[in-house]
């Protein structure tokens, strides 16, 4: 009786355990798809890419302990990565990176991850990435970069972000912005080291590109930052020609004026000063305010301006730089911020701790036409085109100029293959500030030399600089200012003659 108990004692043990044994001789794959399906899951690519966009980074393990392949693609040719970047699921994201995905995988028209971040318009994403190494100049199959993309979409958080990474292409990135009329991003990008003089291969600027396409409020904005009204492309149009011609009456009141009296008159350097230093000062308060600067890129990294107080602006004369600073609180200076050039050019010499944050120039709306004895042909464009003819002691009817001489004179010209020609020249003074102007037939008319605001980058101390000037730096090393340009200072070691560049990083770059 004992021993058939305990057989079937021993039997009910040995059906016990293989009870309890069974739910482990399912297959891997079988235990996978049911826990996926008690999340909500099934074991579909569909579902895959519903969990990363989801951030649901349980159920992506899950997927990935099942044998899901991790490189799997959608219809359009995406993968996981760029589902999560879309959605802004950084876990997700992070997962599928550290599982191998590639920072810069390519999928939908050669789209990487960053690039559809972007379109996704996740701002916190596209930062991110950048620190996980994505590569802001990719670009996808129709050749626009990730900064491309936000400015044709409209998307002046991801610009923030991404202009210190391609300063080499914010002319062509305000330029782009102008035609789809992004107003906002426009604004960003000037910010940033763009320039409101670029051009097109035709000429065009920012502000006719603008006007040509019936984008008022761009147009509002560019006068505002300076654009020149008066400026012609390769053709002789103005901005107020091609908004006529492309049927935006309403661009052309926008525009087309007659010339103020502030128009026609000549600048004195403080005058320069003061207007270039309030741009820079109302975008540092716009960032003091609270609009946080955009992370730096590793290379060239940005400069916090907004914390320090600014020293009112001053012409570059003699030891500028080995000087004390006044009104001004001393900053510890980034390392890279003290040879903000092209990596090529590091080699030339030490350049000092200068950053470039904005460039002026203006035309005067006022052409010399001819010269013929001692009389001066000369047209004034405004709401039309009406030409004058002055003597020398006459003023410019509408201004307040005076003509101090006209004169033809043989001058070196790009229009005659770099041989003299003859030209016609007229001298005039503003008789209020004294300031005195040399025009040129064949030459745009300007109110000033083209003129730079650049900033100490240790000191936070700001000055004016023009072609021609020389300071010293710190340790007595002599420069000189041999260009000034739109997007660039080209400076010059006095004992050696290399040249260097400074790039146009704007008040907040």
């Amino acid at each position: 009786m004992h021993d058939r108990f305990r057989k079937i004692l021993r039997g009910g043990v040995a059906i016990a355990i293989v009870l309890a044994a069974l739910p482990t001789c399912r297959k891997p794959g079988e235990a996978v798809k049911a826990d996926l399906g008690e999340a909500g899951y099934q074991f579909t690519a569909a579902d895959w890419f519903r969990a990363s966009r989801a951030n649901d980074v349980a159920a992506l393990k899950k997927f990935l302990a099942g044998g899901f392949a991790i490189d799997t693609r959608d219809d359009t040719g995406d993968c996981a990565l760029h589902a999560a970047v879309g959605g802004g699921a950084q876990s997700a994201a992070e997962l599928l990176l550290n599982r191998g995905l590639s920072v810069d995988l390519r999928g939908a028209a050669e789209r990487t991850p960053l690039m559809t971040a972007v379109l996704g318009s996740q701002t916190a994403m596209v930062r991110w990435l950048l620190r996980q190494g994505a590569d802001p100049r990719a670009k996808d199959q129709d050749g626009f970069s990730a900064l491309m993309l936000a400015v044709r979409e409209g998307q002046p958080g991801a610009v923030e972000v991404l202009a210190p990474y391609q300063r080499e292409n914010l002319d062509a990135a305000i330029l782009l912005s102008a035609l789809v009329g992004q107003t906002d991003v426009l604004d960003t990008l000037t910010n940033y080291g763009a320039s409101v003089y670029a051009r097109m291969d035709d000429g065009r600027t920012p502000l006719m590109i603008a006007a040509e396409n019936g984008h008022a409020e761009s147009v509002k904005l560019l006068l505002d930052l300076g654009a020149n009204r008066f400026s012609t492309d390769s053709k002789g149009c103005t901005a107020a020609d091609l908004a006529t011609a492309a049927g935006h009456p309403e661009i052309t009141v926008l525009i087309s004026r007659d010339p103020l009296p502030k128009e026609l008159s000549l600048e004195t350097p403080a005058e320069v000063t003061q207007s270039m230093d309030a741009f820079v000062a109302a975008a540092v308060a716009k960032t003091a305010a609270g609009t946080p600067p955009a992370t730096p890129a590793p290379n060239p990294p940005s400069v916090a301006p907004a914390q320090s107080k600014q020293a009112p602006s001053r012409p570059i004369h003699g030891e500028i730089l080995s000087g004390s600073v006044v009104d001004a609180a001393p900053r510890p200076a980034n390392p890279a911020d003290r040879n903000p050039v092209a990596a090529a050019d590091q080699s030339s010499f030490a350049m000092p701790p200068l950053v470039m944050r904005h460039y002026r120039e203006r035309e005067v709306p006022i052409q010399v036409r001819s010269v013929v004895g001692d009389t001066a042909t000369l047209s004034i464009r405004g709401r039309s085109m009406r030409e004058v003819k002055v003597r020398a002691g006459e003023t410019v009817p509408g201004s307040r100029l005076l003509v101090v001489r006209v004169q033809r004179r043989m001058r070196d010209s790009k229009l005659n293959l770099g041989q003299p020609m003859e030209v016609s020249v007229v001298a005039v003074r503003d008789t209020a500030t004294g300031t005195t102007r040399e025009w040129i037939s064949g030459v745009p008319s300007n109110a000033h030399d083209p003129v730079a605001l650049i900033e100490d980058s240790a000191t936070g101390q700001r000055y004016t600089a023009t072609p021609g000037q020389r300071f010293h730096s710190a340790d007595g090393a002599e420069f000189i200012i041999a260009d000034v340009r739109p997007n660039q200072l080209v400076i010059e070691d006095a004992a050696s003659g290399a040249v260097q560049t400074l790039p146009l990083r704007g008040p907040r770059g």
